[in-house]
This record gives structure tokens, sequence and C-alpha cells, in this order.
């Protein structure tokens, strides 16, 4: 009888493999690439982590503090905040709760503040801009269903990448169909680096034809 799988474990190594591989190759192996508006948040963070959604409302923070309360141990908040980026939903107060709740990072279509003290934490965050104004804490919220975040739809156990080219997703059921089209993108790029380092060119390799390009 074999034995049963530990799902923590399970959820390390695929944490491991979709880092390894990068949020460019995921996107380009099946993820679904975010709009590139989303990005992160100080320089060097990276994540990859199965998703937990939140929905708020424009201007309001409270659905993130529900949330952090919530979530599972191990995700990443995917957050929409519907047309209101311009505010601060997340800052090192929220950071100080979500490591103490085991959280693993941000995703947020929206803004963020205390960007020296998120990094300083190591906590990686990725949004789309920085804002100073404070978000209120009064208006109704949802936690746990999907959301649209940078212009793709997260749903809870979806996995997110990012790293310094953006967050791509990984839609839970298609997981281990884009860990292997990711590996075999990388294994190729990797025989491509050594005939470039040959002498080869990216014409002749790609089968690019140069003729609609003009000039010596």
């Amino acid at each position: 009888m074999p034995s049963p799988v530990d799902p923590v474990a399970a959820i390390t190594e695929h944490a491991a493999a979709l880092l390894g591989l990068g949020a460019a190759t995921v996107g380009e192996s099946g993820g679904l690439p975010m709009r590139a508006r989303v990005r992160a948040a100080w320089p060097g963070a990276r994540l990859a982590a199965p998703a937990f959604p939140v929905r708020c409302t424009p201007g309001d923070n409270l659905a993130v503090h529900v949330a952090v309360a919530r979530a599972p141990r191990g995700c990443v908040l995917a957050v929409d905040v519907g047309d209101a980026e311009e505010f601060g939903y997340w800052g090192e107060v929220l950071t100080t709760g979500a490591e103490a709740r085991g959280l693993v990072g941000l995703v947020i279509d929206g803004g963020v503040r205390d960007t020296a003290a998120l990094a300083a934490h190591g906590f990686p965050v990725f949004s789309t801009t920085v804002a100073l104004t404070g978000a209120s804490k009064v208006s109704p919220g949802v936690v746990g269903t999907p959301v649209d975040v940078g212009g793709v739809t997260v749903a809870a156990g979806d996995w997110l990448v990012g790293d310094g080219d953006g967050v791509a997703v990984v839609p839970a059921a298609a997981l281990h169909e884009v860990l292997a089209a990711g590996r075999a993108r990388d294994e190729k790029e990797r025989a491509l680096f050594v005939a470039l380092r040959a002498g080869a060119t990216t014409l002749e390799l790609l089968g690019l034809d140069p003729s609609p390009v003009s000039g010596s």
C-alpha cells in the first residue's frame, strides 16, 4: 500500500519547483500572466504559494483584515480592491499579523505602503502602486471566493508565482501540467544557451525568417 502524501511536503515541493522555473517560464507554460501593472513592491520579492482570494469594497480593507485572521497557513492573499487603487491597503501592521498567522505573501491589484518595512521583513508583496492614504475598515467584502486580480481570475487553491518579471497564476487543476511544460521549456532553453555560446544565432535556432527586416 503506497504511503500517504504529506500535504505540507507536497506544497513545499511545488513551491520550490515553481520558484525555480520563475514567473516568466510559468507564464509561457500554461500559467496565466497577470497584467504588467502588478509588480514587486520591493526589489527581490519572490513567492510561489496557493492563493486565498479577497474582495474589498473600493477604498476599504476590512476584508483584508478578515482574511489575515482566517486564511490557511502557507497561503498568499490575492486581493481585488475594485477601481480605487490609490490607497495603502496593506502595510507593516498587516504584514506583522500575516507573518504571525503563517501567511507567505500578498498580491493586490491596488496600493500598499511601508515598502521599506515590507522589504526589511522579507515579506513578498506584489502591487500596482505605492500609496500613502489609508483605507477605511468598515465596509463589506468577501473572502474565499474567486476574484479578478491583474486581469486574471484567481480561485482559492490556485498557485501564484511572482518575481521580478511579474506574477503568473496557475489554476489548481493545471498545476502538474504546467510544471511538466515548464520543466520542458527550461531544458530547451538551457540547450539554446549552449548552442548560442558555441556561435549559433537565435535566427537559426528558432527558425526565424529575417526577410521582413531591411538594412545591412
